[in-house]
Formats: C-alpha cells, sequence, structure tokens
C-alpha cells in the first residue's frame, strides 16, 4: 500500500510517518511538506528513502496536491496551522491552509474517483468548544461543535468540509478528533516543550492566567496507534475520538516538569491570560476502545519523563529551533 501523508515534517506527522514504516514492512509513503516554521526535515532523518519520499510542496497549492497524490492508495491529512496563539494574533493563514488545503485534497481525491481507498482527516478537540472545570462531561463523537478560536474555527471548517464533500461524492472517509500531544519532535512553542526546554536553560516559565486550564494529554505513539487502528479497522463515514484519559492542569504539567528536572518552581511566572483560553477539554475514547481494539498505553507521568528524556538527549534538534525565533 502507498500512503501520502500531509504535513509529514510535522510533530504527528513525522512521528506518525516513523510508527508506520516500522509497523508495515511492505508499505511506502509519500510526504507533502511546505516546510513552513513548525515543519523540520531533521525529523525525517534517517527514514528509508526507497519507502518513504519527501515533496516539498503546499496543501494550498492544486498542483503540488495533483503531483503527490499519483498512485496513492490512502490519504492522511495532518497538514495544518495548529498554534493558537498565532491564529489569534493573525487567522489568515489558518483559513487559507486548514480549509482551502483540504478543499485541494478533497477535489483532488474525487478527481481521481476510485484511486483513493480512504482519506483519513485529523481533527482535535478544540472544535468541542470548553468544559467547565467542575462538570464530568467529556468530549465525544456526539458532541456538538463550538469553535472558540481562529484555529479551532478553522478545524470545524475543515471537518464539515470533509464530511460534506465526502457524502456528496461519496468518497470513502474517516476522522478522528485528539485531545493535546506530547512527545519526541515536538515544536518548543508548545506547553510541554516549552517548559522543558525554558527550565533546562533556567529560564522563567510562563504560565497562563491561574494556571487551572486542564488538558487531556496523549502521548503521540498512541496517537499513532489510534489512527492505525482506524485506517486498519475503522468504518467508513465514521468519526474516532482519540484521548490520553489523563486530564490534567497545566499548573501541574509544569510542576511535574520542574521536579522531573530538579529545578525550582521559582521559575514559574504567572502570565496575562490568553484571550479566549478554553478551561477545559476532555476526551471519551470509548468508541475507539469498544469499536477498534485502541486504548493509549502511556500514563502521563510515564509519558512525560519519556519526553523529558529525549529532549535531554537531543539538544542539537531544538535548540536551533530557539535560534530561530
Amino acid at each position: 500500500m502507498k500512503l501520502l501523508i500531509t504535513g509529514g515534517a510535522g510533530f504527528i506527522g513525522s512521528n506518525f510517518i516513523r510508527y508506520w514504516l516500522e509497523q508495515h514492512s511492505e508499505d511506502r509513503i509519500v510526504n507533502l511538506d511546505a516546510l513552513t516554521y513548525a515543519g523540520n526535515l531533521e525529523n525525517l532523518k534517517g527514514l528509508d528513502e526507497s519507502r518513504h519520499s519527501f515533496i516539498q510542496g503546499d496543501v494550498r497549492n492544486p498542483e503540488d496536491v495533483s503531483r503527490a497524490m499519483d498512485d496513492v492508495d490512502v490519504v492522511v491529512h495532518f497538514a495544518a496551522e495548529s498554534h493558537v496563539d498565532r491564529s489569534i494574533d493573525g487567522g489568515r493563514v489558518f483559513l487559507e491552509t486548514n480549509v482551502i488545503g483540504t478543499f485541494n485534497l478533497l477535489e483532488e481525491v474525487r478527481r481521481r474517483e476510485n484511486q483513493i481507498k480512504r482519506f483519513h482527516h485529523i481533527s482535535t478537540d478544540e472544535v468541542f468548544g470548553s468544559l467547565s472545570l467542575d462538570e464530568p462531561r467529556r468530549f465525544d463523537e456526539r458532541s456538538p461543535h463550538d469553535a472558540r478560536s481562529p484555529y479551532s474555527a478553522s478545524k470545524v471548517a475543515a471537518e464539515h468540509l470533509v464530511r460534506a464533500y465526502c457524502h456528496t461524492h461519496n468518497l470513502p472517509f474517516t476522522i478522528s478528533n485528539c485531545s493535546n500531544n506530547y512527545g519526541p519532535y515536538h515544536h518548543p512553542e508548545k506547553l510541554i516543550p516549552l517548559m522543558i526546554t525554558r527550565a533546562l536553560r533556567d529560564e522563567p516559565l510562563p504560565v497562563y492566567g491561574d494556571g487551572l486550564n486542564i488538558r487531556d494529554w496523549i502521548h503521540v505513539a498512541d496517537h499513532c496507534r489510534g489512527i492505525e487502528a482506524i485506517l486498519l479497522r475503522g468504518k467508513e463515514g465514521e468519526t474516532y475520538c482519540l484521548g490520553g484519559d489523563s486530564e490534567v492542569p497545566n499548573i501541574e504539567v509544569v510542576k511535574s516538569i520542574l521536579r522531573h528536572l530538579g529545578k525550582p518552581e521559582s521559575l514559574i511566572s504567572y502570565v496575562e491570560d490568553r484571550k479566549g483560553h478554553d478551561r477545559r477539554y476532555a476526551i471519551d475514547s470509548s468508541k475507539a476502545q469498544r469499536e477498534l481494539g485502541w486504548q493509549p498505553q502511556y500514563s502521563f507521568e510515564a509519558g512525560l519523563q519519556d519526553t523529558i528524556n529525549w529532549y535531554l538527549a537531543n539538544r542539537s534538534w531544538w535548540e536551533p529551533l530557539l535560534a530561530k525565533n
């Protein structure tokens, strides 16, 4: 089988490529990535070039999409602008990449009629909005969309486009909504790698607001296994929520990192809260567990230690990224 992975030089995409090639020795992958600030060829270092081919191209460009889809059986669409803070400062590129880019891929799948056996769209729990700290409810596949940032609005639009396009044109699709990922190759603008890299340099660790915002964390390896399960056993036209069963307040994430690194909590610096900051995300993965036989394997503490160890061992990967910012 030949897969097209969009955004495969990014954090989750590159981890998925490594995982898939290890688990499926007969398959080949075409990787389409625009190499924006979040795409990094270092993430692909050491991959077997006979099974992995890289195309520098943009999902916003129909010609790049068409070139990448030749002889492809399955499309897994990771490519997206994903940082909420950046969407608040400038939302246009989020609409162009996340919505128009998705449209270009769907158009190419439609144009090729029966070539593509599955189009899998990677989405996020942020499309469901925010939960309060004291309610037991978690997001699942029936939760209504309630976008609260330009980023999440663009992902809602992309999801609706996938469903509408595939139902209209009878295209085979699945969608997954995941909670917050962490693990190797995570760009240091995001919470966990930001706190790790700043703590290692004894710099202040900026925490938004009161630090009590809760996220459900999933190790990227568990996410990759979830996507694999959907591709192999998921039903066409279905959505699956993938979470880590690890709800942790942001401030506790930061304190855990400091404990693992033996750094003082005096490094914590509370800063003005982010505009429209969602209070809590939580994913109910029972459908994926029941129908796909998938469940997360990492506890948060074990996954966090694994992630910290990776950043300690890979300074040569993340230090150049900091120098660019």
